[in-house]
């Protein structure tokens, strides 16, 4: 990668601690690749459509997707 500089990008502290300098590139790498698109063609927004579309196929509704984010927020603590 040219030009390569250092970002500060918020992860949870698990995450953190499992990222070593091989994973750590590899990760730059997928954000370079999601954040420069070609023209017309969004790589992000590629996987969320197939997610999306992987979702519905399995079953997944608006409703339980609401129902399951409504448990996860009852469960939160801050």
């Amino acid at each position: 990668m040219a030009d390569v500089v250092d970002v500060v990008i918020p992860v949870e502290a698990e995450a953190a601690a499992l990222l070593d300098a091989r994973k750590r590139a590899a990760v730059g790498r997928i954000v370079s690749r999601i954040l420069i698109a070609q023209a017309g063609h969004d790589p992000l927004m590629d996987a969320l459509d197939r997610l999306g579309a992987d979702s519905k196929a399995k079953g997944l509704t608006p409703e339980l997707l609401e129902a399951e984010l409504a448990a996860h927020k009852a469960k939160r603590t801050y």
